[in-house]
């Protein structure tokens, strides 16, 4: 992965077909999406179940681009090689789901993945300011997590800290949640730079008729490139 601050649009196929992901995941990759954003959850950490690592290691196989894993589990570090396995490019741990994220961030970079901090609505972006350099990336969420479908959180205050805080390093900023061609602009002139969509990309659409998602991909990327 070469970093790059250009906006990146990461659906998440939490909101695809469950019956046909191999195919949902090849056609909004080649409607533009330029990573590929898969939801773990627990049922614990959140209230939800979603995928294991057999499961991401059957999207890997269809996913070209990158593949952005988002751990909204706890504890995280027993299931880091399982990922790395499973072949994350990005794995993400929420900061919240355990006492020692640096460990954490230190064992997700030393299984060759890049290294992901989520911050739930309710935690301030201050609560990284001494992980930034063992971090790859800072995903903010604008919805509490769980559910797909949320109504936006707007985190613009905390985005702009962050961007602040970031400075020159090479950490991208995540928004995960409500993203759509109203709220896209908001984030991206914070400072964000991958915006996470779900049924905003895959509203109107299928597999056969995949160029809805296309549609929907070029619309939020659109916005977000707008407000730059």
């Amino acid at each position: 992965m070469t970093f790059s601050r250009k906006i990146k649009i990461a659906p998440s196929i939490l909101s695809a077909d469950f019956a046909d992901f191999g195919r949902e995941i090849q056609a909004i990759e080649a409607e533009g999406a330029d990573w590929v954003h898969i939801d773990v959850m627990d049922g614990h950490f959140v209230p939800n179940l979603t995928f294991g690592p057999p499961a991401v290691a059957a999207f890997r196989k269809h996913v070209k681009t990158v593949m952005d894993v988002h751990l909204m589990i706890a504890p995280v570090d027993p299931y880091i090689d399982a990922y790395a396995k499973a072949g994350a490019d990005i794995l993400t741990a929420h900061i919240e789901a355990g006492p020692h994220i640096h460990r954490t961030l230190q064992a997700i970079r030393g299984a060759g993945m890049k290294a992901g901090i989520a911050l739930n609505p309710g935690t301030p972006a201050e609560a990284v300011s001494d992980l930034l350099d063992m971090a790859d990336l800072i995903c903010v969420m604008t919805v509490n997590p769980g559910f797909g479908g949320q109504k936006f959180i707007d985190m613009t205050a905390k985005v702009r800290k962050l961007r602040a805080m970031i400075g020159d390093r090479p950490v991208h900023i995540e928004i995960d949640g409500g993203m759509d061609p109203v709220t896209a602009p908001l984030m991206a002139a914070a400072g964000a730079d991958v915006l996470v969509a779900g049924s905003a990309v895959f509203k109107g659409g299928s597999v056969e008729n995949h160029a809805v998602y296309g549609q929907n991909i070029r619309a939020i990327r659109a916005a977000a490139e707008s407000a730059l």
